[in-house]
Formats: structure tokens, sequence, C-alpha cells
């Protein structure tokens, strides 16, 4: 009778616009090690793919050798867990459809899961975090893009063609702003970091009082939230505005699905009350009468690159075992 070992790691890899961080990462969620690289020096998938890989084996070996990894979990934007593919990035170098968990499973002889942001911080947080023991939620990520990634009876909901959950591309203003996508009036031009930029011109625009924010060059919704925590009425209304039209998207959302709850995550969920009060209460006031104030809106616990990590461990943990090196 043979006894094979129980493998007890997985590596976890965020691809960011700008960094990409990846991790060794135990069953149990702990980060053993970590490290990170700069994403856009490599334009070139084949060039990113490469130097991914060297970073993986070269922390794995420092970390427990290899022998010790099970899989690798990859999250990214843009990704379909059900392909294994980046498929039409708009903010990222790869354009068109990049068979990335294919070339990193060729390249390392291991299982490789790949997801997009939303649907691996769900993943995290329901084994993790705020959504632990919770069967029906919805988890955003609100920061360079919108998105959602939808639980049913414990389970992820795909859709069909695995692209579930693209609430940044519904529709939250007829003939808005134009979209990376393409398309007019997208919730991200909205509540994402370039649309409360975007907000914030209209008000400045708009009204006629003095504003700190008037006088900043290098606005961001980090600066913004810090203006209103002074007391700045524009800064206030623009946070105000960004939230109403959130709250009237996730009433849409919940008056289909019901869910138990909302869990935001994200640097723009970082703002706090600024942001999610007037989001409930815009909320509260479109949403189907019989789930009103039923609906808990939750902050993760998480900082963005923890529960990206975390979600792709969890990724790792899901795909089907497969090694090169048995």
């Amino acid at each position: 009778m043979t006894h094979e070992p129980i493998k007890t790691r997985v590596v976890g890899v965020d691809i960011q616009i700008d960094t990409t961080t990846l991790a060794v990462i135990d069953v149990r969620g702990n980060i053993l090690a970590r490290k990170e690289f700069a994403t856009g020096t490599n334009p070139n998938i084949g060039d990113f793919s490469s130097i991914l890989s060297q970073h993986v084996v070269s922390l794995v070996e420092e970390n427990g050798g290899y022998e010790s990894i099970r899989s690798l979990g990859i999250c990214c934007s843009s990704s379909n867990f059900m392909t294994g593919c980046i498929e039409n990035a708009p903010n990222l170098p790869w354009k068109g459809v990049v068979p990335l968990a294919a070339m990193m499973r060729d390249r390392l002889g291991l299982a490789v899961a790949l997801g997009n942001n939303a649907h691996a911080r769900g993943l995290g947080e329901l084994a993790f975090g705020v959504a632990h023991g919770m069967k029906d939620f919805v988890l955003l990520t609100l920061g360079g893009g919108v998105g959602s990634s939808i639980f049913i009876n414990g389970q992820y909901y795909f859709g069909r063609d695995g692209f579930a959950g693209e609430i940044g591309h519904s529709c939250a203003k007829d003939n808005g702003r134009l979209c990376g996508c393409g398309n007019k009036g997208c919730l991200e031009m909205y509540c994402s970091k370039k649309g409360i930029i975007l907000t914030a011109q209209e008000v400045m625009a708009e009204r006629s009082e003095p504003s700190k924010m008037r006088q900043t060059e290098a606005l961001t919704p980090e600066v913004i939230v810090s203006f209103c925590e002074m007391g700045d009425e524009l800064a206030i209304e623009t946070m105000r505005r960004t939230g109403e039209m959130l709250g009237i998207s996730l009433a849409n959302y919940a008056s289909i699905i019901n869910p138990e709850a909302f869990i935001f995550t994200g640097s723009v969920a970082h703002a706090g009350d600024w942001l999610l009060e007037p989001a409930w209460e815009s909320f509260n006031a479109h949403v189907f009468r019989n789930i009103e104030g039923k609906v808990k809106f939750l902050p993760s616990h998480f900082d963005e690159s923890e529960a990206n990590l975390l979600g792709a461990s969890v990724l790792a943990w899901n795909v089907k075992e497969y090694s090169l090196f048995k």
C-alpha cells in the first residue's frame, strides 16, 4: 500500500494593471511568502507568462519546494474561469482572447485556475471572510472598474458563458458617459475611480462654491473622501451622487436575485459611509418593498491585494489536481 504526500500549499497570483503579486498560501489561508513585479513592462503575453513562471518557481523553491505545491490560482480582470482565458480586457496590455491558464499549465506542469477579480474575491470572502456561512450573497468590486460575483445556495453562478455578474457594464444612465467597453452609460463610468473623478469635475462645473477639489491637480477618490472629512460640500456632493447611482443599480440587482448581503471590496469601497450611506438610502428607496431593509451592506475586512490572493488560492484548491512531477 502506497501513500502519496498530501500537498498543503498553493500559489495565488493577483494580476493588476501596474503590479502582479504572487504568494504561497496554505490550506488555512495563511500567506506564507509573497513577491511582486511590474505588470505593464511586459506588453507581450508570452514574455509576461515566462517571467511569471520564473517568479513562481523561485518563490516556491525558496519556501518549501515544488513538491509541496498542489496548483496555481490566478486572479485577473476580464478573466473567464470556464475558458481559462483573459477575454478582451479593456485595461490590460494583452488584447483579444489570451489562454493564460493553459500557457501557465504548460510552463509549470501544474494545474492552473483563472478567474476574474470579483469571482476570486467572492470565493475568498466565502472561505475566510465576512461571507463565511452565507449561501446567497453578491460581492461588489469597486476600484479601477466595477464588477460583482453572485453566489446562490452557496455556489458561484457563472451564467451560460461565464460572464454573470458584470454589473459594471449594466446601463446606469441612458446615453451617458462612454465606457471602455464601447457602450454608453455603464455603471463603471460612475462608480469606479475614473467615474468618481468625472463626477467631481461635473459638480465643480455646475456649482460656484469654493472647494479644495478645485486646488488639487491629482484628484483621486481617496483625496475626495479626505475633503469630505473636512466638510467640503462639493466633495460630499460628489460622493452622494456616486452612492445614489450605486444604490439604484443595487436595488435592481437585489429585486431580481434577493441576496442576503452585498459585500463591498476594492479601493473605492474604502470611502466608507461617505459612499455607503447615500447608497443605502437610495437602495431602500428603490428596492422591491418586500425586501426593503433586509439586505445587508457589509464592507470586506481584507485589503485589496490580500482579498485577491486569498481568492486566487481558493480557485487553486477547486481546480482538478494535475502534475507532471508525479
